[in-house]
C-alpha cells in the first residue's frame, strides 16, 4: 500500500506515518513546517521516518502539484492543519481558514479526480460540539463548536463528508479527543505540565481545574487511523468520535502527575480561556462498529509513558525557549 500523510512531522502524522513504515508500507509525508511551534521538533520526528519508503515533501498543500503528490496513492491519512483554541481567535483566524478549511477542500478536489483511492482518512475534533448537550456525547448529537478552531473543524468535515456522498471519495472523518502521549506538540496541557513538573517550573492553568476532559492516548489513534484506512466502511462521509474514555478533571491529571513525579507541583490557576468547554466526553461505541476500535490505555499508563518519555528527551526541551512549552 502507498499512503499519503499530510501533516507528517507532527504529533498526529508523524505517528501514522512511524507506524505504516513500521507495518511494511510505502509513505509520502508532506508538511509545511509552519512557524506554530519550533521547526527542530518537526525535523526531529521526521529523523524517525528517513528510509526508502518514505518520501517527504516540505510543501504546503494549497501551492503543491496534489495530482502528482497523489500519484499511485492508495490511502489519505489528512492530518494537516491550524491547530489551537486559544490562538484561533482575530487576525490569527486567516491561517485557520487557510490551513484547515481551503487546503482540505483542495485535497478533496484532487482525491475526486483520483480514482484509485481506497479511503480518505480526516482528522476532525471533539471541538466540534462545543459545550455538548449530553456525556457520553455521540456522533448524532448537534455540532456547536464555541471557538473559531472549531468552527473550522466542523466546516472541514462537512467538506469530507459533502465529498464522500456527492463525489464518491471513500471518506471518513475521526473526531479526536484531546490526543496526548510522547511527541505530543509542546503547546498542548499535558507536555506543558510535565515539562514544568521536571524543571520544577509553574504550571498554569486556564480555569479553576474542574474541567473535565476525555483524554486519548497517540498509539490509540494511530491505532483508529490504521484501522480506518482498511474499514469497509458502509457509506462515504461516516464521522466517528475516537475518544480514551477518561472523562478526568484537569486537577486529578495533576493528582496523577505528581504521583508519577514524587514532588509537590507548583500550579497557578489563570482566568479561563476564550472558547474552551467545561466537558469533553464521547462514546466510541459507533467507532467500535464502524472499524472495529476502542481505547486500550488508560490515563495511568499513557502518563506514566509521556513523562518517561519527557526524561528522556529533556535535553531536546532544555534547549527551547521557556514559552515554547
Amino acid at each position: 500500500m502507498k499512503a499519503l500523510v499530510t501533516g507528517a512531522a507532527g504529533f498526529v502524522g508523524s505517528g501514522i506515518s512511524r507506524r505504516l513504515l513500521g507495518d511494511g508500507h510505502q509513505v509520502v509525508g508532506i508538511d509545511a513546517l509552519t512557524s506554530y511551534y519550533a521547526e527542530q521538533l518537526k525535523r526531529r520526528n521526521l529523523q524517525d521516518l528517513e528510509g526508502e519508503s518514505f518520501a517527504f515533501h516540505e510543501a504546503d498543500i494549497n501551492d503543491i502539484d496534489l495530482d502528482a503528490l497523489l500519484d499511485g496513492v492508495d490511502v489519505i491519512y489528512h492530518q494537516a492543519g491550524q491547530p489551537g483554541v486559544r490562538s484561533s481567535w482575530g487576525q490569527e483566524f486567516e491561517s485557520y481558514a487557510r490551513n484547515n478549511v481551503l487546503a482540505t477542500q483542495r485535497l478533496l478536489e484532487a482525491a475526486a479526480r483520483n480514482g484509485g483511492l481506497s479511503k480518505f482518512v480526516y482528522a476532525s475534533s471533539s471541538s466540534i460540539y462545543g459545550d455538548a448537550e449530553r456525556f457520553p456525547t455521540t456522533e448524532s448529537d448537534l455540532p456547536r463548536p464555541v471557538s473559531p478552531y472549531g468552527v473550522t473543524k466542523l466546516a472541514g468535515e462537512h467538506l469530507v463528508s459533502l465529498y464522500g456522498t456527492n463525489f464518491g471519495v471513500p471518506t471518513i472523518s475521526l473526531r479526536y479527543f484531546t490526543v496526548y502521549g510522547p511527541g505530543q506538540r509542546p503547546d498542548m496541557a499535558f507536555t506543558r505540565f510535565v515539562q514544568a513538573a521536571l524543571s520544577d517550573r509553574e504550571i498554569r492553568i486556564f480555569g479553576t481545574g474542574e474541567q473535565i476532559r476525555d483524554f486519548t492516548y497517540i498509539d490509540d489513534v494511530v491505532e483508529a487511523n490504521v484501522l480506518a484506512g482498511h474499514a469497509d466502511t458502509a457509506r462515504p462521509g461516516e464521522v466517528v468520535n475516537i475518544s480514551g474514555g477518561s472523562n478526568i478533571s484537569v486537577n486529578e491529571v495533576l493528582d496523577v502527575l505528581g504521583g508519577l513525579v514524587g514532588n509537590a507541583l507548583n500550579v497557578q490557576y489563570l482566568e479561563r480561556s476564550r472558547g474552551d468547554v467545561f466537558r469533553t466526553g464521547g462514546s466510541s461505541d459507533l467507532a467500535a462498529d464502524v472499524i472495529g476500535w476502542k481505547s486500550r490505555t488508560s490515563i495511568e499508563k499513557g502518563l506514566a509513558r509521556q513523562l518517561e518519555w519527557a526524561r528522556e528527551t529533556i535535553d531536546v526541551w532544555s534547549s527551547l525557549p521557556e514559552n515554547t512549552v
